[in-house]
């Protein structure tokens, strides 16, 4: 789960609609309407260039001969429980990791952050984590995993009543906005944004190796 919007979360932490279901569906049995069903909790995702950190045996080197240690976020999970006025949502996702030298047993720390983001801009909390990466001797790959959560508010992520009305009323056979998108509507278009959470994870990295992810 990537989202395409470039890298200004990596940049600005330290960076969609909700998850749909039936959304564009064309309801005809009493003239022509849109149903939109949209759920409270947050989309889950990694941000661009941030799902990836490769380290270097000596410092400022980027060349293929000084790597030291390939890591990249995989399988990234998420469940939701939107029973009550906080929303709940977790993250779960594997690390695998690849390392040049393999000599000897020896263990990384790899940092990772996890973001609420709201209206695709707007951080509400992040935090930062640490998942352990522990090598046998003689092992070139190793895997872990590792766990975000965050809390939303459910008032903040659910749309208001009358934007909600213009999104999913009957429209019949010869309305003026019949066959228009009602998210064509700037009004509708920035209350669900708004309304909109993502939970974010990626690697914290650097400046150089965000601009190594960026340029490789």
């Amino acid at each position: 789960m990537k989202p395409t919007r470039p890298i200004l979360v990596a940049l600005i932490l330290g960076t969609a609609l909700a998850g749909c279901n039936n959304r564009g569906e064309l309801v005809v049995d009493q003239g022509v309407g849109v149903t939109a069903v949209r759920t409270a909790c947050p989309a889950v995702g990694v941000p661009d260039y941030t799902g990836d950190v490769t380290t270097f045996r000596t410092s400022g080197a980027t060349t293929a001969d000084q790597i030291d240690v390939v890591a990249n976020i995989t399988n990234v999970r998420s469940s939701c429980n939107e029973s009550g006025e906080k929303v709940y949502s977790e993250a779960t996702f594997d690390v695998l990791a690849r390392r040049t030298d393999t000599r000897g047993a020896r263990t990384v720390e790899l940092p990772y952050f996890s973001t609420v983001l709201q209206g695709g801009s707007a951080v509400q909390a992040k935090r930062i984590g640490t998942v352990s990466i522990t090598f046998a001797d003689g092992q070139e790959r190793a895997q872990a995993s590792g766990k975000a959560g965050a809390f939303v508010d459910r008032a903040a992520a659910t749309l208001p009543a009358e934007i909600r009305e213009k999104i999913t009323r009957r429209r019949k056979p010869g309305d003026p906005d019949a066959a228009l998108d009602p998210l064509a509507d700037p009004q509708v278009r920035a209350a669900v944004q708004r309304a909109t959470f993502e939970l974010l994870v990626g690697f914290q990295l650097t400046q150089d190796q965000l601009a190594y992810n960026a340029t490789r």
